[in-house]
């Protein structure tokens, strides 16, 4: 009996691991500039691509935590963000928005209802501060296209002597005609510009 429980527990680990290496992709490294290394790869069962960024910088770990989990600290954020407005806010725990995003014509504007919750390593000192969307909420509006798959994460690693690293990493169908081509081709331009403006705020 111990030979079969072993047995079976080998190949629930190599079926786990195949599995893993079958499912998933791996990153592309599709810009650098300015010190920053902007990634995508495909999603599983997903025509949108993800998109992960990467830059090291010189700036106080506080500052960093503050630009990203303070709520009153978003005027570095996206330019198509046209409204924001805070739903709820724990200090150095977790924060609620709803955003409204402008679309260029011939598209319709989106707007979402999301949360921010943060952690701590206490270990390696990483802060990770992750957004989903937050469903009952907000009521949909008419004119109005809601962004309800989506996923993104600020992870912010010290480096020592001063650096920091910071990874910004998520995905987002933007719902409606917008077609995934087109997405793909801009997806490249969103990591690149909040790391940009993120290290223009902190220096």
């Amino acid at each position: 009996m111990k030979f079969i429980y072993k047995l079976l527990l080998s190949i629930s680990f190599l079926i786990l691991f195949v599995a893993d290496g079958l499912f998933a992709q791996p990153w592309t490294l599709v810009k650098e500039k300015d010190g920053i290394k902007v990634y995508t790869r495909i999603e599983n069962n997903n025509s949108w691509k993800s998109f992960r960024g990467e830059v090291t910088f010189s700036a106080p770990m506080e500052k960093v935590f503050s630009m990203l989990g303070n709520n009153k600290n978003n005027d570095w954020w996206d330019k198509a963000i046209t409204d924001v407005k805070v739903l709820d806010y724990k200090e150095n725990k977790s924060v609620q928005y709803y955003m409204i995003y402008h679309v260029p014509w011939p598209f319709t504007n989106r707007d979402i209802v999301t949360e921010t919750t943060i952690t701590d390593d206490n270990v390696t000192g990483i802060r990770i501060f992750e957004a989903k969307p937050l469903s009952g909420k907000i009521p949909e509006k008419p004119n109005l296209v809601r962004v309800k798959n989506y996923r993104q994460t600020w992870t912010v690693q010290p480096q020592g002597k001063g650096n920091v690293r910071v990874i910004f990493e998520g995905s987002v169908d933007p719902g409606g005609n917008i077609p995934s081509w087109l997405y793909n081709i801009v997806i490249t331009e969103t990591p690149l510009k909040m790391l940009n403006s993120l290290r223009r705020k902190v220096l």
